[in-house]
């Protein structure tokens, strides 16, 4: 047995319809990252200073010491930064989702008050500015619920949505499991909100974005010019805008930072993108925790069994009989490696598939010799399984004149005779006639052959019924 936890497909080919309020072709949504202050710094207990995302190109931890030229770069994103941005987004008329680290929201109570008063969210951004990748689990547990304390304190209202960003593999689990937050957006996979399970919690995920973010200014390949963002939001928009005007509405998150994205020689390419966006129509501009409401109210959580979640028994029941009487398959199928991917037809039905694929020309043997004749003895008496009796039903095969039951008898003869097994095909694919002359023809074919089409006929089967029952 090996399951594998990372959900690689999503939504799949059909992605459901976003309904964005009015209507809306698309939802952009800003986020500022409200770090300065809360960063690494001996000032703040921590072993050296900080080393990630400002203008210094290679900035190494100092251990021991205060770097100041990068306290001062960081500074500047509170002192000057900040309040360019707010000027721009208040202009605008459009609120934005604030990732604030309560150790430095603790440090701006003037840009908490101007966050407040221009209706902006306030959402967590964990307690430091720091790695948390080796971050012992009980010390990070201890972290987050200081930083939704403190954060209350500070803002006067506890956060609902809560972004790490330099997390661990524990992070979204220990944020999910204090049942606190509307939504979580340490995750990067997908145009749309999603759901996760964290035992009895249905926790909403809202991605966030590492691409449509300026931290590509201090990172490289990266930014240069704020003409170089303005190109890059502009055609990602542009993309999602149309896809929405096809029917397919979904997000595009910006990411910002006071320090980065607050210099004027950059915030020139933001306030062109923004101008472009409000050039169009359908375009909706939330902050996260709408988005969050919207998804809730529209999209709310269905639990559901998973196949990839079953104990053997259950799985074993379920699926031992997709492939007709071989629970082998099945058996061998839930000893492989299962996950998310597997919880659909077409996931299980390729788990199911590479086994028979896999098995011993013998094994294959027994797996076609198990199916029935069509319109057979076994018909007429009743005694086939439920699956065969339907779908054999589905082609009329249940009701068959004098005439027609005396043909499939002698094709039955004539083609186990020759071949060794029963003729084989997804009745539900065809209708009595078209079934007559697959018969008539696939008569004539050489046993290897026949084998092969035979093999391909019972996955078919097998897809059909796993298409029923998931």
């Amino acid at each position: 047995m090996q399951r594998y936890p990372r959900d690689l497909i999503g939504y799949g080919p059909n992605p459901p319809d976003a309904a964005w309020p009015g209507s809306a072709r698309i939802a952009v949504q800003f986020v500022l990252n409200f770090e300065e202050g809360g960063e690494n710094n001996i000032l703040h207990g921590d072993a050296a200073s900080e080393a990630f995302l400002s203008d210094i190109p290679g900035a190494a931890p100092w251990p021991g010491q205060r770097h100041w030229n990068m306290e001062s770069l960081y500074d500047y994103g509170a002192r000057a930064g900040f309040w360019r941005l707010h000027r721009l987004f208040t202009g605008a008329r459009i609120p934005v989702t604030i990732y604030g680290v309560a150790t430095a929201l603790a440090r701006a109570p003037e840009q908490v008050e101007a966050m407040k008063d221009a209706g902006w969210e306030i959402a967590s951004h964990g307690l430091k500015w720091v790695e948390h990748r080796d971050m012992p689990e009980e010390e990070e547990r201890a972290a987050i619920a200081e930083a939704i304390r403190l954060h209350t304190e500070v803002v006067g209202t506890p956060p609902r949505g809560w972004y790490t960003g330099r997390c661990s593999e524990n992070t979204v689990r220990l944020v999910a499991e204090t049942g606190a937050f509307d939504y979580i957006s340490d995750a990067y996979d997908d145009d749309l909100p999603h759901w996760i399970e964290v035992e009895e919690r249905d926790q909403l995920i809202i991605p966030y974005t590492l691409e449509a973010n300026d931290m590509r200014f201090a990172t490289a390949p990266g930014w240069v010019t704020g003409q170089d963002f303005f190109v890059y939001l502009r055609d990602a928009f542009d993309a999602l805008y149309a896809e929405g005007a096809a029917g397919r509405p979904a997000m595009l998150s910006i990411g910002l930072h006071c320090r980065l994205i607050g210099r004027p020689g950059k915030i020139a390419g933001l306030r062109q993108f923004i101008e472009h966006i409000q050039g169009h129509e359908g375009v909706w501009c939330p902050r996260r925790i709408e988005i969050a409401e919207h998804w809730a109210q529209h999209h709310p959580h269905q639990r559901r069994e998973r196949p990839s979640q079953m104990s053997r028994d259950r799985f074993l029941a379920c699926f031992g009989g997709v492939f007709e009487h071989s629970p082998w398959i099945a058996e061998r199928a839930w000893d492989g490696e299962l996950g998310p991917v597997h919880d659909r037809p077409a996931g299980l039905h390729n788990a199911l598939a590479r086994v028979f694929r896999s098995a011993s020309r013998e094994e294959r043997l027994g797996v076609l010799t198990a199916h029935p004749d069509l319109a057979g003895k076994l018909a007429a008496a009743k005694r086939l399984t439920a699956d065969s009796t339907a779908e054999q039903a589905s082609a009329g095969l249940d009701a068959l004149t004098d005439d027609e039951r005396a043909r499939f008898t002698a094709l039955n003869s004539a083609y186990v005779e020759k071949h060794g097994f029963p003729f084989i095909i997804a009745v539900r694919d065809h209708n009595k006639a078209g079934i007559l002359n697959a018969f008539e023809r696939r008569l004539d074919n050489d046993t290897d052959a026949e084998f092969a089409e035979a093999c391909r006929q019972v996955e078919r089967i097998a897809r059909l019924r796993l298409e029923d029952m998931l």
